[in-house]
């Protein structure tokens, strides 16, 4: 079975090709150093993650069939991927940006019969936030609205295990779902902080229902430089002519963030 593996384009030389990185929104406070009020910080991040998928996928009324694509699986098999983020923040307002391309595929049997999957997939997101009222020392809580786009392409294949002869379907869906939801920052110390992120999107408009959930513990060696690791799950329940992608995505991640 082929499955899953997430780097960061340059994560394979500087994270020794580890999983899921320092996720979209891993901007950290700014050095406990006095600061104009409107001062924007900026964080480049590269990362990786150690993905698994599972859910059920369909093409032109082929299907829909479970797939499991676990961890584990992951570590064995890579197809490919890109990962890279972008995100600035001042006392107020907060961007955030992120770009995945995942290659995945994997083969199972289900009783008798036999099945083959593969997908590329293209994820953007980008989201805005605003700073909440929330009167607690070190801790910054935004509320965010953005948007998640989706670009995919899906081959399957099944048929009895005993036969050469089965049937196949291929189809290329895009999307863009609209995003509510809420990130979090707190500093322990001027080392070691947590991200926290939430959302939820859909609502009918692209899928009828999206939903990311992460959170991450980091480290900053420098004032410009920060590495964090934690845990990641995005679900997709899409539908549309007979193509059906209902997953969910997770794993551990690790990454690496340049602020400036």
């Amino acid at each position: 079975m082929k499955s899953l593996i997430v780097a960061g384009s340059l994560a394979a030389g500087l994270l020794c090709g580890p999983a899921f990185a320092a996720d979209i929104a891993e901007v950290p406070a700014a050095p406990m150093e006095s600061a104009p009020t409107n001062d924007w910080r900026f964080q480049a991040t590269i990362y990786g993650w150690l993905s698994g998928v599972n859910g059920d996928v369909g093409a032109k009324g082929l299907g829909p069939f479970g797939i499991d694509v676990t961890p584990i699986d992951a570590i064995q098999n890579l197809d490919g991927a890109v990962m890279a983020s972008f995100a600035a923040q001042n006392d107020q307002w907060l961007i955030l940006t992120d770009f995945m391309w995942t290659q995945i595929s994997t083969d199972k049997t289900i009783g008798t019969t036999g099945i083959n999957y593969s997908q590329d997939q293209i994820t953007v997101q980008g989201a805005l936030g605003y700073t909440l009222p929330i009167n607690i020392e070190r801790l910054k809580v935004s509320a965010t609205v953005g948007f998640r786009y989706q670009n995919l392409s899906a081959d399957l294949s099944a048929g009895p295990v005993y036969s050469s002869v089965w049937k196949s379907a291929s189809g290329s869906e895009q999307w863009i779902d609209p995003t509510v939801g809420v990130y979090a920052h707190y500093d322990f110390n001027d080392k070691w902080f947590i991200n926290a992120l939430g959302d939820v999107g859909g609502f009918g408009v692209g899928s009828n229902l999206t939903w990311q959930a992460f959170g991450a513990l980091g480290y900053n060696w420098t004032k410009t430089i920060s590495t964090s690791i934690g845990y990641r799950a995005i679900y997709e329940d899409y539908e549309n002519g007979g193509f059906v992608y209902n997953t969910t995505q997770q794993g551990v991640f690790a990454g690496l963030g340049i602020h400036f």
